[in-house]
């Protein structure tokens, strides 16, 4: 399978990644490149092997549920450097 140009615009638009019109045909070969080490993995016989769920062999131990003492808000804002309401305050960050 290869990828022309105007996929690779059509995928640069989705992914929203800026492909300058210069860098199209340098973009174009590495999608190629990717594509093609893809089928190579398609090509691995994997027959007989389980799926990996987890790198460490050790298994994952959860932690009992308990209760514990709610309602701390006066406590957790009590180091608050700004706070309004109840809540921490903040700067605006959007316009």
């Amino acid at each position: 399978m290869a990828i022309d140009n105007e996929a690779v615009k059509q995928i640069a638009y989705l992914a929203r990644l800026g492909v300058d019109e210069d860098k199209l045909e340098e973009t174009q070969q590495e999608f190629n490149k990717i594509l093609a080490w893809v089928e190579e993995l398609g090509e691995v016989n994997t027959d007989g092997v389980e799926p990996l769920v987890s790198p460490h062999d050790e298994p994952i131990f959860l932690r009992e549920d308990e209760v514990v003492e709610g309602c701390q808000s006066q406590k957790i804002l009590a180091n608050a450097p700004q706070k309004e309401f109840g809540y921490f305050a903040v700067p605006k960050v959007v316009e």
